[in-house]
């Protein structure tokens, strides 16, 4: 089924394993003294409007500070989104934004390997990390009152890590046999870095996440030192804090802890447009693998600041949402239900990215059913809802989906600050979390047949097929850029 476009960002936090959730106990005496030493009193009152409780303010060394207030249990969330990911990286260090990831746990000038997390743990907090293709974060959950040991952490590793060959030297083993486990060991998974490499010539979204294998065998500590003074730089972040807190306070401690960091000369990255094509592309690619399957994708555009009254990324969410949003929508009711061609059907199209995206369709085809004529009956349905006016009634159901599980991600601090820092760290406005349920309110029938006509067209899409060989054969492919 398809992913609402937040749930995706959790599906990429758990899927790539980008994380070190480092969690042995620590001496408590040790940890108490630290929080002693940086104590907050947060305003215990909630009765600031839903519209007014997100508060922002730059420092003056660049870093972006926004606080949202959520009075409902005394927790609080802090995270460190920097901008850059998988998307920034040259050919020949990918990976390395995600190597980095795990590095900035092996410790700083204050704190050895490891050492934060555990006085994170003894106090009863969680951690993790992860890396985008637009941008690697850090966080902490726990009791509000702990909020200062989050900030005395985060902006010691932001210009004080240490990197260590004997630490970098098993960490990068430590990457390559997640590789190994989640990509290259999972035919799923290496069909969705193929496509990525066949449907993305120009665009740096063809790169994975993890980085290709031959880049992560050559990269050095030097790579990453100097990954980190390029990118993790106070005027290259944003702190974002979610929970039972004061804002003005929160403004003070970040004064406090990030205040006197240096900031840094970063360069802008905006790679060049992916290039469109005469006709479209397909191509099959053979690995060992228990069932065929196949992904094709549809360049298509994501939301753009600079176009406040563009509509059709919101079209696309509704189209989406249409042919793949639960038991209701047409896939599952005709290709899997019905007719009994799918063995499983997907969907995906987020509209918040820093570059042009895609929308797109995979699966695999039922035993006894071939991949082709899965992929005849998928355009069908892409004919029909490019021919036809969706009903009034499929866009009551998807408006009505999209809002709840809108409402459901508000429940937790985490996903309302996952929320702010992914929109703002690829360049959208923190606003766009509150205008995004209006403007798909909006969408009509007549503006989701207009972005189906445009962009579900042959020579826009890329179409790469996964045809599995015999157990112990040899792969007749040569993998993308490993």
């Amino acid at each position: 089924m398809i992913d609402n476009k937040y749930n995706q960002t959790l599906n990429l936090l758990l899927g790539i394993a980008v994380t070190l959730v480092l969690v042995a106990c620590a001496e408590q005496e040790s940890a108490q003294t630290s929080i002693q030493q940086s104590t907050v009193t947060i305003n215990e009152s909630s009765t600031v409007p839903a519209s007014n409780r997100v508060h922002e303010k730059t420092l003056a060394n660049g870093l972006r500070v926004i606080v949202k207030e959520d009075h409902r249990s005394p927790v609080v969330v802090s995270q460190v989104w920097y901008k850059v990911g998988s998307s920034y990286e040259p050919d020949g260090i990918t990976g390395v934004s995600h190597v980095l990831e795990h590095m900035m746990f092996k410790g700083t000038d204050k704190y050895g390997p490891n050492e934060a997390s555990r006085i994170i743990a003894a106090n009863g907090g969680s951690e993790n990390a992860f890396t985008g293709q637009d941008y690697t974060a850090y966080f902490q959950q726990w009791e509000k009152s702990r909020l200062p040991l989050s900030f005395e952490i985060e902006s010691n590793r932001m210009r004080n890590l240490q990197l260590a060959q004997e630490e970098f030297v098993k960490e990068i083993e430590v990457v390559k046999e997640e590789r190994r486990m989640r990509t290259d060991d999972n035919p799923n998974a290496w069909l969705q870095e193929q496509f990525g490499f066949e449907a993305w010539k120009a665009s740096p979204y063809g790169q994975p996440i993890i980085g290709w294998r031959r880049d992560l065998d050559s990269m050095t500590v030097p790579d990453l030192a100097d990954w980190y003074r390029r990118y993790y730089a106070p005027n290259n972040a944003t702190l974002i804090v979610v929970g039972d807190v004061n804002p003005d306070e929160v403004f003070s401690l970040a004064e406090h802890w990030f205040g006197s960091l240096e900031p840094s000369i970063v360069e802008e990255n905006n790679p060049e447009p992916e290039p469109r094509f005469a006709s479209g592309r397909d191509t099959i690619v053979e690995r060992a693998a228990r069932v065929p399957s196949f992904i094709r994708g549809y360049y298509a555009p994501v939301i753009d600041t600079s176009q406040p009254d563009d509509w059709e990324p919101y079209a696309l969410e509704v189209l989406a949402y249409v042919l793949d949003g639960g038991q209701s929508a047409r896939f599952e009711k005709t290709l899997v239900r019905k007719s009994q061609l799918a063995a499983s059907i997907w969907t995906s199209y987020d509209a918040t990215a820093r570059l042009d995206g895609m929308i797109s369709f995979g699966g695999s085809p039922s035993q006894g059913v071939s991949t082709e004529e899965l992929i005849i009956a998928l355009e069908e349905q892409l004919e029909q809802i490019k021919t036809e006016l969706v009903s009034q009634q499929e866009l009551d159901r998807v408006k009505a989906q999209l809002k709840a599980a809108d409402v459901f991600e508000r429940d937790s601090v985490f996903y309302q600050a996952m929320k702010i820092g992914r929109l703002v760290t690829i360049g959208l406005d923190w606003n766009l979390e509150e205008q995004w349920l209006e403007k798909i309110s909006t969408v009509t029938a007549e503006q989701v047949l207009a972005v189906a006509q445009k962009y579900l067209v042959q020579n826009n899409s890329t179409t790469v097929k996964l045809s599995p060989l015999m157990a112990g054969s040899e792969s007749a492919s040569v993998e993308g850029g490993s």
